[in-house]
């Protein structure tokens, strides 16, 4: 557009420097041949009816050079709105793609999750039986100086399922600042892990993976329970933290106590179970896996139901920028039309002219 204003106006300048000249010479030809003051009106438009003859290769020749960058420019405006409609249809269809995914895991997480609860109600027979016991022998940790509380936490290796392990590992530290002392950790789950292990690497005394990949079974937590057994410390208390489901919408972090053989043995009740002291140590690693199986089953559920809610807010984000989307791509196509609409016409009025 500004070459062509440019060709324009030196078309101008051109027609009245030759107007101008014209002008000039009839003037002098006029005080050669002595004519009449007045020269006649048809010799004069005679005169400029030449030059505007003259003139108009001139104006032609500008105004092709003028259209020439402006008809090259086009395609370049076109190209780009074209790669702009790609890009938008290259995004659409990966978000269908995410939606049709997490459609899909809402689906199978909503059928672990039936299994899984059904698995937590049949755990809760063992850790609640265990912790009859315990209150009715009115067991309680021991209290001395130098001992340390072993802090179990039963998370899992997986994600997508919302803030369900970073919830729970905010309370381990907040745990761990209300209730100043000497803790060691023992984790369950590369989740739990990898945030603890930022601030507390120091405190971690053992780490589990793969545990409850599936359904989690007694057999995984009497093998967590024979390791922890194994550990050097004596331990002036055992605490286990787990996501209690609450139900299908809600869990909360729980604490769940354990108990060494010497405070099961100083309880004040517990010689009316008739227990032998050589069993002590078989019923503390029992109720130890009795309680982190009851723990691990209702983590694994809570998982599941995180999982579902997280895969349902997924797709429902994944719909509406879907519809967004998909306004934006009309309405960019509608333009695209629009604008070559306008070159078409344009370009039919120029060559008619």
């Amino acid at each position: 557009m500004r070459l062509l204003i440019d060709s324009t106006r030196a078309a101008e300048e051109e027609l009245n420097a030759r107007e101008q000249t014209s002008s000039e010479l009839r003037e002098d030809a006029a005080r050669s041949s002595h004519p009449s003051p007045n020269p006649s009106p048809l010799l004069e438009q005679a005169g400029v009816n030449m030059l505007s003859r003259a003139a108009r290769p001139a104006f032609r020749t500008g105004a092709a050079v003028a259209l020439r960058p402006a008809a090259a420019s086009a395609p370049i405006v076109q190209s780009s709105n074209y790669a702009t409609l790609r890009e938008i249809e290259g995004r659409l269809k990966s978000i269908r793609n995410i939606e049709k995914i997490t459609k899909t895991m809402k689906i199978v997480a909503s059928t672990k999750l039936t299994r899984a609860q059904r698995a937590m109600n049949e755990s809760r027979t063992y850790g609640q039986t265990s912790n009859t016991v315990f209150d009715e022998a009115e067991t309680k940790p021991l209290e001395g100086e130098g001992k340390k509380t072993l802090l179990v936490i039963c998370s899992s290796d997986k994600g997508l399922c919302g803030g369900i392990h970073s919830g729970l590992t905010r309370a381990v530290r907040r745990l761990m600042n209300e209730k100043p002392a000497d803790y060691e950790l023992v984790i369950l789950g590369e989740k739990c892990k990898a945030q603890l292990s930022r601030g507390n690497a120091k405190d971690i005394a053992l780490t589990f993976s793969n545990i409850g990949k599936g359904i989690p079974s007694f057999a995984d937590a009497q093998a967590v329970a024979d390791q922890i057994s194994l550990l050097p410390t004596d331990y002036a208390e055992v605490k286990i933290m787990y996501n209690k489901f609450v139900n299908a919408q809600s869990y909360e972090a729980t604490v769940i106590p354990a108990f060494s053989e010497e405070a099961i043995a100083a309880s004040p009740n517990f010689s009316s179970f008739e227990v032998d002291e050589e069993a002590l140590a078989n019923l503390r690693e029992y109720s130890l896996a009795n309680s982190l199986y009851w723990a691990l089953a209702e983590g694994h559920a809570c998982e599941q139901s995180a999982r579902r809610n997280a895969m349902d807010n997924a797709s429902k984000n994944a719909g509406d920028m879907i519809s967004k989307y998909q306004i934006l791509f009309n309405r960019t196509r509608q333009a695209v039309i629009t604008g070559e609409l306008v070159e078409i016409i344009t370009g039919a009025a120029a060559s008619e002219s």
